[in-house]
């Protein structure tokens, strides 16, 4: 015979639903007399109505959280039902004095004075203004990102490999705000780059104005409940100074990522504290890629206490508790299509892309840069964060950097209508370093608007030197830059101007002459791309990018090496200065 306390429960919670008591003893299998007992001594006639409410949605919520595997209509259930208990907690309220400001905030505010009502509490989100972010972040998520809602409490670190483009910063902007809002717990954002970190913000702002009409300001955002929303970028120096829940942003793609990630883990040492690290994949030689395999945790351990963690797709895409404490997972645009991503067209993407870029972009394979004429340890030296290094670069600005000059290398995509155009500010010293200050893409635009377009640079921009592609479909652009640039220099390709262009180009790289953002990743793709071979005749080495079709990426680097051909070769530094006149 049972007659324990869950049994007693839920005895009471039947009972709420209209049974009787002899249905009840039948179906518990618990004697009538003591039902009986219970309903007398627990006096459950008298309970009152939000009382039976709110245990009737514990039970089923506790039911729901206790399941292993959730479904989706299983996390849409544990929303609502929580939505139902801060409802019912608010209705209790009602009992303190019987009035309408017990149960509406908005209500005890406003009574509490006019001066004090007119008095706009910043950054203000309302219970009923959360609930909206929370409503319309839950509608946007896909099927891999609410993976990610769900194992946020279960695993302390979570660490993703993700294609390109699937809405990870944004993801994780949206999953910070709403915790933040919810628990008053702090969420500290670390990206490459100032602007990088801008991106998390611009985000969170967006989602708070968008959903719920609310305006965030400051940097960090700080809610009235005592959460901060804090954006770093890896050069911070106050970094170590802040505690909260971490996110880290293309971790793949961070210089010095073993001192970061000994940073960024204080600021998360306590246990309460979650981390998540996420990023594209960049190449095998990155300081980060011994901390995805395991590799790291392995080092000064004996051989009996190291792991052996497999790493691959098939292993990695449901998502894995590993070894070494850390959820891990790989999330390919396939994986993301399969889960209900419809924002690409993947057979496009395969004409667009060489097979190698379509791997390393979309496909989270990791770059082999042995046979790239630029190597990823050089190139990624050349990344710095922009809004703290340039203090005379105004991007805003009717002159962006004045009246100092700047040169352009523009190149069109082989087989669409792609382009690609580079602005660099060059040294003004010899063996100084040269600026890579914007970087466009054109897509779906003809000959004259390109062209225009270059214009329009040449109006804010004091250019001195335009380098342009006019091999084939480049020869418009080209003769309609030359009407206003008469200097525009075009270069018709072989393999002379080939190698010309590429040694400059690793001449200026490999000696750390070449500067820009750390969140420009694409840019190091783009150099990667660079490689040797021979000629179709095999008599005479050549440079191309590693592409079937000769589209894609490899267009940001011949643009960027369109302009620095006008740099000399083999520049040294001296003890060289220059007066500016203003």
């Amino acid at each position: 015979m049972k007659t324990g306390s869950d049994d007693r429960t839920e005895a009471r919670l039947l009972y709420w639903q209209g049974y009787r008591i002899p249905e009840i003893a039948t179906r518990l299998s618990v004697p009538g007399p003591t039902l009986h007992s219970w309903k007398r001594r627990d006096d459950w006639d008298n309970a009152p109505i939000v009382q039976r409410v709110e245990q009737s949605i514990d039970a089923r919520l506790c039911q729901l959280l206790k399941k292993d595997e959730k479904t989706d209509q299983d996390l849409k259930e544990i929303e609502v039902l929580t939505k139902s208990l801060e409802r019912t907690a608010r209705i209790r309220r009602y009992d303190d004095g019987g009035n309408e400001a017990d149960l509406n905030p908005n209500v005890r505010n406003r009574n509490r004075g006019k001066r004090r009502s007119n008095k706009k509490i910043k950054n203000e989100i309302s219970p009923e203004a959360l609930d909206r972010i929370k409503e319309g972040f839950m509608d946007e998520i896909f099927g891999y990102q609410k993976e990610w809602l769900h194992k946020k409490t279960l695993h302390r670190i979570r660490n993703i490999l993700k294609s390109r483009q699937i809405g990870a910063t944004y993801y994780f902007s949206n999953e910070a705000l709403v915790d933040a809002a919810t628990t008053g717990d702090n969420q500290i954002f670390i990206s490459a780059s100032k602007a990088q970190a801008h991106v998390f913000r611009n985000y969170v702002v967006q989602a708070a104005k968008k959903w719920a009409d609310v305006e965030l300001t400051g940097d960090p955002i700080v809610l009235p409940n005592g959460a901060e929303l804090i954006f770093l970028s890896t050069n911070s120096n106050t970094a170590q100074s802040y505690h909260g829940h971490l996110y880290v942003d293309e971790y793949f793609w961070i210089q010095r990522f073993q001192n970061l990630r000994k940073v960024a883990s204080g600021m998360a040492a306590h246990k309460k504290w979650r981390q998540t690290y996420f990023s594209t994949p960049s190449s095998v030689n990155h300081e980060a890629y011994p901390f995805w395999t395991g590799a790291l945790f392995n080092r000064g351990r004996k051989k009996e206490d190291q792991i052996q963690l497999d790493v691959s797709h098939k292993k990695l895409a449901p998502g894995r508790m590993c070894e070494d404490g850390q959820w891990r997972q790989i999330v390919t645009l396939l994986d993301a299509e399969a889960k209900g991503c419809d924002l690409f067209d993947i057979d496009q993407l395969r004409l667009e892309y060489s097979p190698e870029e379509m791997e390393n972009l979309f496909m989270c394979q990791f770059v082999d840069d042995t046979f790239s004429v630029f190597s990823f340890t050089e190139l990624t030296a050349c990344m710095v964060d922009s809004w703290v290094a340039w203090d005379d670069y105004k991007p805003l600005a009717p002159r962006p950097i004045g009246n100092r000059e700047v040169w352009i290398g523009y190149d069109p995509s082989r087989t669409s209508d792609n382009a690609s155009c580079v602005v660099v500010a060059p040294s003004p010293v010899p063996g100084g370093k040269h600026r890579i200050l914007d970087k466009l893409n054109w897509v779906g635009m003809d000959f004259v608007d390109q062209a225009e377009r270059i214009k329009r640079l040449t109006e804010i921009y004091n250019v001195t030197h335009i380098g342009i592609d006019k091999t084939a479909i480049g020869t418009g652009v080209f003769d309609m830059v030359r009407r206003f640039f008469p200097r525009a220099v075009g270069y018709d390709y072989n393999p002379g101007i080939k190698a010309q262009m590429v040694l400059k180009a690793k001449d200026i790289i490999s000696h750390g002459r070449l500067e820009f953002d750390n969140g420009w990743t694409d840019m190091v793709h783009a150099m990667l791309m660079i490689k040797r071979t021979m000629t179709a005749g095999g008599g005479q080495m050549t440079y191309q990018a590693s592409r079937t079709n000769e589209s894609g990426h490899a267009d940001l680097a011949w643009a960027l090496m369109h302009a620095l051909d006008n740099a000399p070769l083999h520049e040294s530094a001296g003890n060289n200065s220059i007066l500016e006149l203003f």
